[in-house]
């Protein structure tokens, strides 16, 4: 059930408190993986990582490339990997348990795992759980409060921004909900910065999770006009790099026009110029804009484009199912 490939043999102490050398990651999806590749390069090399997904393929293939990645020479000799497909097994060796998980559902049935049978052992450094999903603020304030009331730990919200190329590269944008307690925000940032390379406290506990949606919604509107933007510069004829390059310096800059451009063979690196293969799915698109959906309802704000929006990525779902959600822009094709 657990495996360590490497041949260091695991730390031990003689304290009444479990030594916390060890961290945790659950989620090996499309962003968690590379998340997860880039904590294990960067942490330091004598802490053990313990990796958790259902997707046992995914778990075993990240096994054998940070082995690679130790033998190349690139890293150090020997990075401490385990497997484990038990939570509260993981949290209870950890001191830094961190999650990347697709659903609300998925983040509380992992927490509820992992504090719904009683108290973990004590560690001698408080336990920090970091959740990276994006998820409903509703959902996160619960998981913490779970957290929380049964002394586990400190939960705290930290959803990610930049998509699998920011998550490869190490170069994503954190945004998380935590107290501020000065020595807590300091930690929390030690271990934000093996993530990402930009990192804001957004203010308490679920203002991560708020700050991401606010981004998300924007990004779901931006995508489609982009997407309508380059349709119609195919439809008069201009040249797309061209036009893309334009964008760029002008005020129509924005992510999707630089980095996720919907054109194929305008950016090589971007999921157009690669079938569509996802970054992000249309359906976790159309998951973040019920979030903002949900959470605005509840705040009484006014969304005037999400319903439409969401109308949009429903049926290009339903015709291109996994794909990348800049695929809008080949479905528009189909709509004169």
């Amino acid at each position: 059930r657990k495996k360590n490939w490497s041949p260091r043999a695991s730390h031990s102490t003689s304290s009444s408190k479990m030594a916390d050398i060890s961290w945790g990651y659950i989620g090996l999806g499309n962003i968690g993986y590379p998340i997860a590749f880039n904590i294990r390069k960067k942490m330091p090399a004598s802490h053990n990582l313990i990796v958790m997904d259902l997707n046992k393929e995914a778990v075993n293939n990240f096994v054998e490339k940070i082995a690679s990645f130790a033998k190349s020479g690139d890293g150090a000799s020997s990075m401490l990997v385990e497997t484990c497909d038990n939570a509260r097994e993981i949290a209870a060796r950890c001191s830094v348990l961190i999650t990347c998980l697709p659903s609300p559902k998925a983040v509380e049935v992992v927490f509820n795992s992992i504090v719904g049978d009683g108290k973990l052992p004590p560690l001698q450094q408080e336990r920090l759980f970091i959740d990276l999903s994006t998820i409903d603020p509703q959902t996160s304030q619960n998981v913490a409060a779970l957290v929380h009331d049964s002394k586990a730990g400190q939960y705290v919200d930290a959803p990610v921004s930049g998509g699998v190329t920011g998550a490869r590269a190490g170069t994503l944008s954190l945004m998380f909900g935590a107290p501020k307690i000065d020595t807590l925000l300091e930690r929390i940032r030690s271990v934000l910065l093996l993530v990402g390379d930009k990192v804001w406290h957004m203010g308490e506990q679920s203002a991560g999770v708020r700050g991401k949606i606010a981004n998300n919604y924007i990004l779901c509107i931006n995508n489609i006009a982009t997407a309508e933007a380059m349709n119609m510069a195919r439809q008069w004829g201009l040249d797309a790099k061209v036009l893309t390059d334009m964008l760029k310096v002008s005020t129509g800059r924005c992510w999707p026009v630089e980095v996720n451009n919907p054109v194929p063979g305008v950016n090589k690196d971007a999921p157009a110029s690669k079938d569509y293969e996802p970054g992000g799915t249309v359906a976790i698109v159309k998951k973040d804009l019920e979030l903002a959906i949900i959470d605005a309802k509840a705040s009484n704000a006014a969304l005037k484009l999400a319903e439409a929006a969401w109308e949009v990525y429903d049926a290009v779902e339903k015709e291109h199912h996994g794909k990348d959600f800049s695929i809008v822009y080949q479905w528009l094709q189909t709509q004169a």
